[in-house]
């Protein structure tokens, strides 16, 4: 069996250090770009003291929104990773298991093929990921497993196929000058048009999720021991379960419509977490959201410096979550094998 890493520090002080490098990753967002700003700058243009309109008009319209956008979707993302990750036991499960990605994916390009506005966009988005995963619940139960999570699974895999499938038939009817490139560049995940009224439409949808979650942590955390013993603690696994995947859902589908297809970040930042508190969920959870908000800054700022044109963050993503995952996996194989 692997040996859990000890506790280090304190859970308050480990919340305390990560949310002071949120805030120095959040200043550092806000500073860097092509029009350079000195942290001192950022810092006297959010105390309201007076200083160059270039510099406050580049901070507040275009680059805190950006900002604060990712480190929603960062953390929305890294909640609902380790959310799903413990209710369904399985460290390889991602936000996208039960089909929201797809569902919201195909809701956002029909809405491109359509030509809608850019809010419209994202509620379609965010109402068809919303639809995938009542779907998935509703067919889990026509078949009889409600209770089975090998069934929830099964059911999330075969709708998101289908909502994939919906998405290759919009691009094959799409004008290939101008709805196709902004499909393809939509996919690949990208905070380019980020406003502060996208995050003021995402943020609810997130605190909705991540509060019940985090009120809920230490029940949370007696459904990775299983049903039976959940029962025994006096939790009631079906219906928490229900919960967790709604409120999971919802963090997910408020992410994916404004950012759009992000990968790995529910899945690696988890880990990353895990190596600083440990398996239980009550501790994993703040951890997770705080280094997830960080590390989605982190990316978006590289993805609009490293080179003259921005790199979508799903391909940064990739390129930076394969290679920690599986670095993660040759530790895991190393600590089960001791």
């Amino acid at each position: 069996m692997p040996r859990c890493r000890p506790c280090w520090v304190s859970d308050r002080a480990l919340t305390g250090l990560l949310a002071v490098g949120l805030i120095a990753t959040l200043i550092l967002g806000a500073a860097v770009g092509p029009f350079a700003l000195s942290p001192a700058t950022v810092l006297a243009v959010l105390a309201g003291e007076r200083s160059d309109p270039q510099a406050v008009a580049v901070l507040l319209n275009i680059r805190l929104p950006r900002v604060l956008a990712a480190a929603v979707v960062g953390a929305a993302l890294a909640a609902a990773g380790a959310a799903y990750q413990t209710v369904f036991r399985n460290p390889l499960v991602s936000p996208d298991i039960l089909g929201v990605s797809a569902g919201a994916g195909f809701g956002a390009v029909l809405g491109i093929l359509l030509g809608l506005p850019v809010m419209a966009i994202q509620m379609l988005g965010f109402g068809m990921g919303l639809a995938t995963v009542g779907l998935v619940i509703g067919l889990t139960l026509a078949l009889r497993g409600g209770g089975q999570v090998l069934m929830i699974v099964l059911c999330g895999i075969a709708i998101g196929a289908l909502a994939g499938a919906g998405i290759s038939l919009v691009k094959l009817l799409a004008d290939p000058e101008q709805q196709l490139p902004a499909i393809t560049f939509w996919l690949m995940g990208s905070l380019a048009g980020a406003k502060r009224a996208d995050v003021a439409a995402a943020l609810p949808a997130l605190l909705i999720g991540i509060l019940p979650l985090l009120a809920l942590r230490w029940r949370i955390g007696l459904l990775a021991m299983g049903d039976d013993e959940s029962r025994a603690m006096g939790v009631d696994a079906a219906r928490l379960r229900v919960l967790v995947i709604a409120c999971a859902t919802l963090m997910t589908a408020a992410a994916v419509a404004m950012a759009g297809v992000i990968g790995w970040v529910g899945l690696m930042v988890p880990h990353m977490a895990r190596l600083l508190t440990g398996p239980r969920f009550d501790r994993l959870l703040p951890a997770a959201i705080l280094i997830g908000a960080g590390f989605m800054v982190l990316v978006d700022t590289a993805a609009r410096t490293i080179a003259t044109l921005e790199v979508p963050l799903g391909i940064l993503t990739a390129v930076l979550g394969a290679p920690v995952f599986v670095w993660l996996l040759a530790k895991g194989a190393r600590a089960w094998s001791e």
